[in-house]
């Protein structure tokens, strides 16, 4: 591919992540939310390199991977840039070393077992993981995430573990295309927030919305969208099942 023909084909990038800050900011200024108030980690999973460094040149700087496989050689390849690495897939038991030694966020934390293995694994000279509880919001029967009423007891366990830092919650709800229906689990999320504070918990992120349903997060107060359709478009099959 030449030089000219290559840059055709990251141009449609440039164009979409363009028109996702625009929805961001638009959905702000609609619900009353501060400019500048939610965060866009870009999920580039089947993305290459050259779309990622792409996007930190426009000044994109959260990252989401879902697969550690699939994220290893774009860590490696990205290294030097300054990017922040968001790990939002299952944290499998013989994946999370590695996750807890080369992400800067894990967004998916559901259990015990997996909150002790990052904090073990996590290296002493590097900041505390950022860790997101995943909440099954809507209750849905057999997905991934604690349930809202056993939240606290996990978030005590997070919160005591010196090698993490629990900053909040992170969900992902069944998709619906009514706006009112889209918000109810995220209205979940958020009053579960608000209750883990009361209670004593330092919390400031709500990571809830994809590229379908971001507006009704915003208006339930996320503070990271992660995004991918929207930035990529569709996206191509995986071909591996590694975490």
């Amino acid at each position: 591919m030449t030089s000219a023909a290559a840059a055709n084909s990251l141009a449609p990038s440039v164009a979409r992540w363009r028109a996702v800050q625009a929805r961001l900011r638009a959905a702000e200024q609609r619900f009353g939310r501060e400019a500048g108030s939610v965060g866009l980690v870009a999920v580039t999973k089947t993305q290459s390199v050259a779309r990622i460094r792409q996007l930190a040149a426009l000044g994109q700087r959260a990252f989401g991977e879902n697969y550690l496989q699939e994220a290893r050689p774009k860590l490696d390849a990205c290294a030097g840039l300054g990017l922040e690495w968001h790990f939002i897939g299952t944290v499998q038991s013989n994946k999370a070393a590695e996750v807890a030694r080369r992400f800067d966020w894990v967004h998916t934390v559901a259990s015990p077992q997996q909150a002790r293995r990052l904090a073990q694994a996590r290296p002493a000279e590097r900041a505390p993981l950022n860790v997101c509880l995943q909440v099954n919001a809507d209750d849905a029967p057999g997905k991934a995430g604690v349930a809202p009423h056993d939240a606290a007891q996990l978030a005590a366990l997070v919160a005591s573990l010196p090698a993490l830092r629990l900053r909040g919650l992170m969900t992902v709800p069944a998709r619906e295309d009514a706006f009112d229906t889209q918000r109810e689990p995220f209205r979940v999320l958020r009053r579960l927030l608000d209750d883990l504070r009361e209670q004593g918990f330092d919390l400031d992120t709500l990571s809830m919305g994809m590229s379908g349903d971001l507006e009704a997060a915003v208006a339930e107060g996320a503070t990271l969208v992660r995004i991918g359709t929207a930035l990529f478009g569709p996206r191509r099959p995986k071909h591996h099942n590694d975490n």
